[in-house]
């Protein structure tokens, strides 16, 4: 399921497209994308879990974070991108060090204009994912949005 990730470029983001039942919408989605962006659209990815997405993606390098376009991305306006930290467990400290980057969760949306500063602050380590996931739980459709 790693189809489609190769040829990143180094600074780019990751979007993988996990919803294949609306062509339109998609096509909508991939136009509100910023620049620097590595899009994965590949059939092998439909229906992926986060489970399956974080799997696949344990070995790519320099990325601390992947955008997921899934059933929500398609039918929101504007699209909202589901964000996933590819942080484990394993790569903390211990226990306690996991359960503070992730406390509000592995996971949350932000509109396609927060992806690069989303993936630029968590690949320098300005910023964590806890710290995201935060500003998007404040709003009131829990959806991130860049300032």
């Amino acid at each position: 399921m790693s189809e489609g990730l190769a040829g990143r470029g180094e600074f780019d983001a990751v979007v993988i497209r996990t919803d294949y039942t609306d062509e339109r919408a998609w096509q909508a989605v991939v136009a509100t994308l910023p620049q620097h962006v590595h899009v994965v659209d590949a059939p092998s990815w439909s229906g992926a879990s986060v489970d399956d997405v974080l799997t696949a993606t344990r070995d790519a390098d320099d990325l601390a974070v992947v955008f997921l376009a899934d059933p929500t991305t398609m039918r929101s306006a504007p699209p909202a991108l589901l964000a996933l930290t590819t942080l484990t467990p394993e790569d903390c400290e211990n226990d306690e060090d996991y359960t503070h980057l992730t406390k509000s969760g592995p996971t949350f949306r932000t509109t396609p204009p927060g992806i690069p500063d989303i993936h630029a602050n968590l690949s320098l380590g300005n910023l964590g994912f806890e710290e995201y996931a935060a500003w998007a739980g404040e709003s009131p459709d829990g959806v991130y949005r860049s300032a």
